[in-house]
């Protein structure tokens, strides 16, 4: 049975005067949400958080109809067909992803079948993230999200809000929290608790970690999560390299496409170990399923990039959406003698003056190394990929130089 077939039935889409700008970035927005929430739910068993995914897939089906709308609208001429094929291209990868991540969400919703083992990925995997609905007395409804000054005080923040159909996603300081909104955040477990607590009224109780009996099971676990976490990064330098009209960021997406799928062939030499020592091999399925699916958003992520490769002028349209966008994405490498050569890396913070957040290094001899996941030092050679304003990214690419 479908799990949301109680939803009301779709609607005839109709045309509608929406830029293919504000269609982009909700389906940029959009996929990266369904991601997320897709892999907190397999990893958390959380079958509210699976429904709120296929909810996502059905509205990303709507704008990517309402994209090809917009698209089509605004060729008027051979110039415009050429520039605006590779935007079609990212419309077209936005909904791979979300079908991926729809996908992920039914391992949990038709109990295909995982093993107690991916519950122990948790702290290694992700900040908690949860869904909770905002309670009647909760003193959190009807205040804006400055008022409230959630992240400030306990590390949480809102990711997304759902107020009926209605989807905002990245809320600002001054949105209105209501009761009865859905609200997806994310944070510190001990910040997750008081901030549940004060907005449904009852106490959170975080899933309980198992520990892997097998040692090929725990190491194909591994690899299932750091798929997750490059697929994701993947997503996100895609998108940039075609805002920014970048063929560096471009080469890194496929530097990391190449590296899932290498991870995605160890992964199925340790499932296949593991399913013979293991009690029940049937509930390894799911793993096989997440396998799959990740490594289908890694190559959608190269999908994105293919206007870039293809030395096709970025779009005008695209070109807005980079004026509009305050904090962006470059890559840069730590030449030998510079003042990044050496530096400590804290919270994905350089031991410097600057504002750049550091999210990934490509290291050479060692590969990917999110910074997420552990405190690191800079090297000579490094390829950083970092996150901050223009301002900011201008200063950082200084201090990488010799």
């Amino acid at each position: 049975m479908d799990p949301l077939a109680d939803e009301a039935p779709s609607t005839p889409i109709e045309y509608e005067p929406i830029s293919v700008k504000d269609v982009l970035i909700e389906m940029k927005d959009t996929a990266e949400l369904l991601i997320d929430l897709a892999y907190s739910a397999v990893l958390h068993r959380n079958e509210d958080l699976a429904r709120e995914v296929l909810r996502l897939e059905s509205r990303m089906d709507l704008l990517e109809m309402r994209g090809r709308m917009s698209l089509m609208m605004a060729a008027r001429n051979p110039d415009d067909a050429e520039q605006l094929a590779p935007v079609l291209g990212i419309v077209a990868a936005a909904d791979q992803i979300s079908d991926a991540a729809g996908d992920i969400a039914k391992v949990v919703l038709e109990d295909i079948g995982l093993p107690e083992a991916m519950r122990a990925a948790l702290p290694e995997a992700v900040e908690t993230l949860v869904r909770e609905v905002v309670a009647d007395e909760s003193g959190y409804a009807g205040r804006t999200l400055q008022d409230i000054n959630m992240e400030s005080e306990t590390g949480v923040r809102v990711i997304a809000l759902r107020r009926g159909d209605e989807w905002i996603l990245n809320p600002g300081p001054q949105t209105t929290v209501e009761a009865a909104d859905v609200a997806f955040m994310r944070g510190p477990d001990a910040g997750i608790e008081e901030v549940c607590e004060a907005m449904t009224g009852s106490p959170h109780e975080p899933p309980v970690a198992a520990t892997p009996d097998l040692a090929d099971l725990e190491r194909a676990v591994d690899a299932i999560v750091h798929m997750k976490n490059l697929s994701e990064l993947a997503v996100d330098l895609a998108y940039s390299s075609v805002l920014f009209d970048s063929d560096g960021l471009a080469e890194e997406v496929q530097n990391l496409e190449v590296e899932v799928d290498a991870l995605e062939s160890r992964f199925e030499a340790w499932a296949l170990r593991a399913a013979a020592d293991a009690s029940d091999p049937v509930r390894l399925r799911g793993l096989i399923h997440l396998s799959k699916a990740t490594e289908i958003i890694s190559d959608a992520a190269v999908d994105i990039t293919e206007g870039v490769f293809r030395e096709i002028d970025v779009h005008p349209v695209v070109q807005m959406a980079v004026e509009e966008s305050d904090e962006i994405i470059t890559r840069l490498e730590v030449e030998p003698g510079s003042q990044l050569d050496g530096q400590s890396i804290v919270d994905g913070m350089p031991d410097t003056e600057s504002t750049m957040s550091i999210i990934a290094i490509r290291r050479p001899e060692d590969g990917w190394l999110l910074v997420g996941d552990a405190d690191a030092s800079l090297q000579a050679g490094d390829v950083l990929i970092a996150k901050g304003t223009r301002t900011s990214a201008s200063a950082f690419e200084d201090l990488a130089r010799a």
